[in-house]
């Protein structure tokens, strides 16, 4: 019987997190720790729990009269999100909350430090916009990245208004797929990844 393989530097404790948006097609980062590419824009700050990566599959079973149980099981789609709560309302991270539509800056017909306005206007019905996203997450000196090259807010957004607390802003991203191509992936420096031999 082989021995039980125990390793507590195996245990992944996300002591940072990191969330990153670009446009499609912006080059993700070639491994775990070099600096983001251009394009890549921080999302800030977010809140300490909110952060969630889901994958699931999805299965069709075939019975048989001959077996109480499946006599073939086969999967028939996958699925995968991305969630996490922003806490900083900037422009930027609306239009991503908010799945796209546009900024633009207003007249109020004042002078002065407070003469410039702006309007958000959400985008119409089929007019959302894909996005690329990393997570990044850092434990000690091990660093995984969760690189999705298309994304897209397929949620509505719930915003809570309240005078006794913050009131962040809810990214909830969908995975998108294509031919030839990685629909995620993730890239880490940790030893414990290497291939076995």
């Amino acid at each position: 019987m082989a021995a039980e393989i125990t390793n507590s530097r195996e245990i992944v404790v996300p002591a940072r997190t990191h969330v990153w948006l670009a446009k499609v097609g912006t080059p993700a980062p070639a491994d775990a720790t070099v600096e983001m590419p251009t394009g890549w824009k921080s999302v800030g700050l977010t809140t300490e729990d909110s952060l969630k990566f889901k994958e699931e599959p999805d299965f069709e079973s075939v019975k048989s009269a001959q077996t109480d149980f499946p006599s073939r099981t086969f999967q028939t789609s996958e699925a995968a999100t991305l969630e996490v709560d922003l806490q900083q309302w900037n422009g930027r991270n609306f239009v991503a909350v908010f799945g796209g539509g546009s900024i633009t800056e207003i007249s109020t017909g004042t002078e002065g430090k407070d003469a410039k306005h702006y309007k958000f206007t959400p985008p119409p019905i089929g007019g959302r916009s894909e996005i690329a996203a990393l997570i990044e997450v850092v434990d000690g000196g091990k660093c995984y990245r969760y690189v999705f090259p298309r994304t897209m807010q397929m949620e509505g957004v719930e915003a809570e208004l309240q005078k006794s607390k913050e009131s962040v802003l809810p990214l909830r991203l969908a995975v998108q797929g294509g031919d030839g191509s990685d629909a995620w992936y993730m890239l880490t420096n940790d030893p414990a990844f290497a291939p076995a031999v």
